[in-house]
C-alpha cells in the first residue's frame, strides 16, 4: 500500500513538473516567428498553413496593409491567452495558450500589398504533440472570418 501511495505521488509529482515546464518553457522568436511564404516542413495533423501550396489559398481583402495588420491585430489579442510574441505591422508572430495545461501554439501572419489591398497568410502550428485535435485550423478560420466580416 505505502508503494502505490509513493508511485502515486511520484506520477502526480511528474504530472505537476511537466504542467509548470509547459507553462514556464520560453517561446525562442528566432526559432518561433517564422514567415508564412517560406513554410517548406511543417506537421500537417498539427498545423494550418494559408499560404500557396497550403491547406488554403492566401486570403485577398480589399484594405491597405497596415489597416489589415491593425484589424488581425486587434483581432488576435482579443483571442484569450494570446500575446504577441514578435514582430509587428505587415510580420507578425502570435502565441496563443490551452486553457488547461497552456500549451503554446504559434500562428505567424505575413500581409503582403496586392494591387486591390492586401493579401494575407497565416501559418498556426502547435509546439508539442503530433495532433492539435484541429484547434489551429479553428483559429486561423475564426480570425480570418472575423477579418472580412
Amino acid at each position: 500500500m505505502k508503494l502505490l501511495r509513493l508511485i502515486l505521488g511520484l506520477g502526480l509529482l511528474a504530472l505537476l513538473g511537466l504542467a509548470v515546464w509547459v507553462r514556464l518553457a520560453p517561446s525562442d522568436p528566432a526559432v518561433w516567428h517564422v514567415d508564412p511564404e517560406t513554410v517548406t516542413e511543417r506537421g500537417p495533423r498539427n498545423s494550418y498553413l494559408v499560404a500557396p501550396g497550403g491547406d488554403a489559398a492566401p486570403l485577398e481583402v480589399p484594405l491597405p496593409p497596415d489597416q489589415a495588420a491593425a484589424r488581425l491585430d486587434a483581432i488576435a489579442l482579443a483571442t484569450p491567452r494570446t500575446t504577441r510574441l514578435a514582430g509587428q505591422g505587415a510580420f507578425v508572430t502570435y502565441v496563443t495558450r490551452s486553457a488547461a495545461f497552456g500549451f503554446p501554439d504559434y500562428t505567424s501572419i505575413r500581409i503582403r500589398p496586392t494591387a486591390t489591398g492586401s493579401q494575407v497568410l497565416i501559418f498556426a502550428r502547435s509546439r508539442f504533440g503530433d495532433s492539435d485535435l484541429g484547434v489551429n485550423r479553428a483559429r486561423g478560420e475564426d480570425w480570418i472570418a472575423r477579418l472580412i466580416r
